[in-house]
C-alpha cells in the first residue's frame, strides 16, 4: 500500500466526515446521515471531482467494524443478559421474528433468491444504536422507556451477532444451504462455548492484573491487541470477525475493569466507525437505488411497521404499560449499523443479491428521518391508542401489569423453578419441529422419488405425499408446543393469582385472561423464531399462514375471557364504591376498606384511595381531561362521592372537592396517579 495514497484517501474521509457531520447536528440530523452524505462525497458514484481509494477505506472500516463490536462487548455483561432475557429479550424475539420474516416474504416477492432473501429479511431486523442514542439526546423521554429500549437494542445486539457469525458462512459457502447452516451452528457453538470456557478462567484476573498497573496506553494496546486476536480467531473458525470482537469485550466486561477500558477505546472506536460508515456512503449507487426504488419503499414500510407493531406488542405483553410500549415501538423503527455490514455480505453473492447494499442504505437513510419525527408523535399516539381501545380491551389493559407485578414478587419457591422443566420441554419441541421440517424440505426430492416408487404415483401426488407426511409426523410435535406452552401459563398464573384452596374461586376470569395472554406472549416469542428459520426451505406464505391461524384462534379465546374480566371488575367496582360510602359514614380509613376488596376479589390490581382536594389539580377536571389511565396507567375503578357510588365512571364524569377515588393499578402506577393528582399547578 502506498503510504502517500493512504495519507490522501484518510485526509480526504475525515475532512469530509468533519464537514458534513457538523451541518448535520446544526440540522438536528442523525450523525449516521453525516458520514453516508461523506462518502457518497468521495465516493465514485457522484460527479463530485474527489475520490478515494475503495481498498484503503475498505481496510479502515473493517477496523471500524471491529471495534464498534468490541466496544458494545464491553457494555455487555452474562450478569446483565440473564436480567434481560425475561423481558428486553422476548421483545427482541418477537420484532426480530416478525420483521425478519416480512422481509424475507417481500423480497422474495420481487424476485429476490432464497439467499438474498434472508439477507433481506436480517438487515431490516436490527435497529440502529446510534440513532436511537441521537434521538433520545434531542427528546424528552422517560426514564422507563429509554431503559428498555436500551434493554432491547442490547438484545438484538446479540442477535445480530449470531446472524452475523451464519450469514458470512452462508454467503462464503456453497452447496446444499442446510449443510452450511448446520456446519456453521456447530462451529458457533463449539467456538463460543470454548473461548468462554477458558476465557472465564484466564482473562478476568490477567486484565485485573494490567489495570493494577497503572498505565493507560499499555491497558489500551492490551485491549485492542486482546480484540483483534479473537477476531482473527474467529475469521480462522469461518466465522464473523464481529463474534469475536464482541466476545473479547463481554470477556473484559466480566473482568470487572470495562470502566478502565471504554474511556480508551471510545475515541478510536468513534473515528473509525466514522469511516465505517462513510465506505459504505461511497459504495453507494443512487442510480441503483433508484432503480429499485419500489423495494426500497416496501422494505422501508417493513422496518417502519413491522417494528413499531413488534416491539409495542412485545413491551406490552412483557409488563410495561401502554405509553411506554407505543414510544419504545416508536423509538425502534430504523436500521443502521448492523444492516449495513449484512448487507455487504451480499456482496459475496449473487449481482441480484448485490443490489441489497445500496437498497439497504436507501432504507437507512429514510428511517434515520421518520424516526424522530415517530418519536415525538409517540406519546400523542399512546393517547390515542388508549382511548380508542375497546371497553374490554381497556380493562384488561389496566390490570395486566399488577398481575405481572404480583408475579414479580419474590417467593419461597422462584417463577424459573417453576417453568424451566416445561419451558426446556416446549424449545426442545419447538427445536424438533423446525429441524423436521428443514429436513423434509431439504431432502424433498429424495423423499418425491421414493414415495413415487412405493406407492407407483406420479411426482405431484409424491409431492403431496410428501408434505402431508410431514404434517402428519410434525403434528405431535406442534400438540406438544401448546401443551407445554399452556402448562408454563397456567403455572405463572396460579403464582400471580393462587386459586382458593376451598370455596368461590373469585380469581377465576383474571386467571383465565393472564393464562391466554402469557399463551399469545410465547407463541409470538416461539412461533415467529421457527418462521424465521423454517419459511426460507417452505413454499411461501406457508408458514406465517399457519402461525397467523394458531394466533387468531387464541384471540377469539382471549376476546371471550376479557368480555368475562369486564364483568369481575364491573362486579369489584361496585363493592368498592360501597365500600367507600359505608366507609365515608363511619370516618375509617379508605384504602384499608379497599385492602378488604382486594383481598375478598383478586385480579383487580393494588386498590388505593385518594381524596380530591378544593382547588388542586383534580377539582372541576373531567376524568377525560385528567387521563390517569392512559398518562400513568391507573384506572378510576369508582367515585364515592357523599351517599353515591359512582361505579367505572366514564370520563365525562366532573370530579369535585371531597370525592373519594379507587384507584387501581400497579404500585408504580398508582404512585405515578398519586403525583399527578396532587402536583401544584403550574
Amino acid at each position: 500500500m502506498n503510504p502517500h495514497l493512504f495519507l490522501q484517501d484518510l485526509a480526504l474521509v475525515l475532512c469530509a466526515a468533519a464537514l458534513t457531520t457538523v451541518a448535520c447536528q446544526r440540522l438536528r440530523l442523525p450523525v449516521v446521515l453525516g458520514y453516508l452524505l461523506a462518502g457518497m462525497i468521495v465516493g465514485p458514484h457522484t460527479p463530485i471531482p474527489f475520490f478515494a481509494h475503495e481498498e484503503t477505506i475498505s481496510t479502515l472500516a473493517e477496523l471500524g467494524v471491529i471495534l464498534l463490536m468490541f466496544s458494545l462487548g464491553l457494555e455487555f455483561s452474562l450478569r446483565a443478559l440473564a436480567r434481560i432475557i425475561p423481558t428486553a429479550g422476548v421483545v427482541a424475539l418477537i420484532e426480530v421474528g416478525l420483521t425478519f420474516g416480512l422481509g424475507f416474504q417481500v423480497a422474495a416477492l420481487f424476485g429476490l433468491d432464497t439467499r438474498a432473501s434472508l439477507l433481506a429479511g436480517a438487515l431490516v431486523s436490527i435497529s440502529s444504536t446510534m440513532i436511537v442514542s441521537h434521538a433520545f439526546q434531542d427528546l424528552r423521554f422517560e426514564k422507563r422507556a429509554r431503559e428498555f429500549v436500551f434493554g432491547i437494542l442490547i438484545a438484538e445486539d446479540l442477535v445480530a451477532i449470531l446472524m452475523l457469525a451464519t450469514l458470512s458462512a452462508l454467503a462464503a459457502g456453497s452447496g446444499n444451504t442446510g449443510n452450511i447452516l448446520a456446519a456453521t451452528a456447530g462451529r458457533l457453538v463449539l467456538y463460543v462455548a470454548g473461548l468462554l470456557g477458558l476465557g472465564l478462567l484466564v482473562v478476568p484476573q490477567a486484565f485485573r492484573s494490567i489495570v493494577a498497573l497503572r498505565r493507560k496506553e499499555t491497558l489500551l494496546v492490551t485491549s485492542v491487541g486482546f480484540c483483534f486476536a479473537l477476531a482473527l480467531v474467529a475469521q480462522a473458525q469461518g466465522l464473523s470477525v464481529a463474534l469475536g470482537a464482541f466476545l473479547a469485550g463481554a470477556l473484559i466486561s466480566e473482568a470487572g475493569v470495562a470502566r478502565h477500558v471504554e474511556p480508551l477505546v471510545e475515541p478510536l472506536r468513534d473515528m473509525f466507525t466514522g469511516i465505517f460508515f462513510v465506505s459504505i456512503g461511497m459504495l453507494f449507487d443512487p442510480a441503483g437505488a433508484l432503480r429499485d426504488w419500489p423495494l426500497v419503499l416496501a422494505l422501508t414500510l417493513v422496518v417502519l411497521v413491522g417494528k413499531s407493531v413488534g416491539v409495542t406488542v412485545g413491551t406490552f405483553l412483557s409488563g410495561q404499560p401502554v405509553r411506554t410500549a407505543v414510544q419504545a415501538g416508536m423509538s425502534l423503527t430504523q436500521i443502521g449499523e448492523f444492516s449495513f455490514v449484512i448487507a455487504a455480505i451480499a456482496g459475496a453473492l449473487s449481482p441480484a443479491a448485490g443490489r441489497l447494499f445500496s437498497v439497504a442504505i436507501a432504507v437507512a437513510m429514510l428511517t434515520s428521518f421518520t424516526t424522530p419525527l415517530l418519536m415525538r408523535r409517540s406519546e400523542r399516539l399512546a393517547l390515542t391508542v388508549d382511548a380508542r381501545l375497546p371497553r374490554p380491551l381497556q380493562v384488561f389493559v389496566s390490570l395486566y401489569g399488577s398481575w405481572l407485578e404480583l408475579l414479580r414478587q419474590p417467593r419461597a419457591v422462584s417463577a424459573w423453578s417453576l417453568v424451566r422443566r416445561g419451558l426446556a420441554l416446549l424449545l426442545l419441541y419447538a427445536a424438533a419441529l423446525a429441524g423436521i421440517v428443514i429436513a423434509a424440505a431439504v431432502n424433498l426430492p429424495t423423499l418425491e422419488a421414493a414415495l413415487a416408487r412405493q406407492f407407483s404415483v406420479g411426482q405431484q401426488a409424491a409431492s403431496a405425499l410428501a408434505i402431508v407426511g410431514t404434517g402428519l409426523v410434525c403434528l405431535p410435535f406442534a400438540v406438544l408446543m401448546v401443551r407445554a406452552g399452556r402448562g408454563i401459563a397456567e403455572r405463572l398464573a396460579a403464582r400471580a393469582l393462587p386459586p382458593p384452596p376451598r370455596g368461590v374461586d373469585q380469581g377465576r376470569a383474571p386467571r383465565r385472561t393472564l393464562v391466554l395472554a402469557l399463551q399469545v406472549a410465547g407463541l409470538l416469542a416461539v412461533g415467529l423464531l421457527i418462521v424465521a428459520v423454517t419459511q426460507p426451505f417452505l413454499p411461501r406464505l406457508s408458514a406465517p399462514a399457519l402461525v397467523a391461524l394458531v394466533l387468531a384462534f387464541l384471540s377469539v379465546a382471549f376476546w371471550r375471557a376479557a368480555q368475562d374480566l369486564q364483568g369481575h371488575v364491573q362486579a369489584t367496582a361496585e363493592v368498592a364504591a360501597h365500600v367507600l360510602v359505608s366507609d365515608h359514614r363511619r370516618a375509617d380509613s379508605p384504602d384499608a376498606a379497599l385492602a378488604m376488596v382486594e383481598k375478598l376479589l383478586p385480579g383487580i390490581g393494588s386498590l388505593s384511595a385518594f381524596t380530591v382536594e378544593a382547588g388542586g389539580p383534580a377539582d372541576k377536571h373531567t376524568l377525560a381531561e385528567l387521563n390517569l389511565r392512559g398518562l400513568t396507567g391507573a384506572t378510576v375503578v369508582a367515585v364515592s362521592r357523599g351517599d353515591r357510588p359512582l361505579i367505572y365512571p366514564s370520563g365525562r364524569v366532573t370530579l369535585e372537592a371531597g370525592d373519594v377515588l379507587a384507584l387501581s393499578g400497579t404500585t408504580e402506577a398508582i404512585a405515578a396517579a398519586s403525583e399527578r393528582l396532587t402536583r401544584p399547578k403550574a
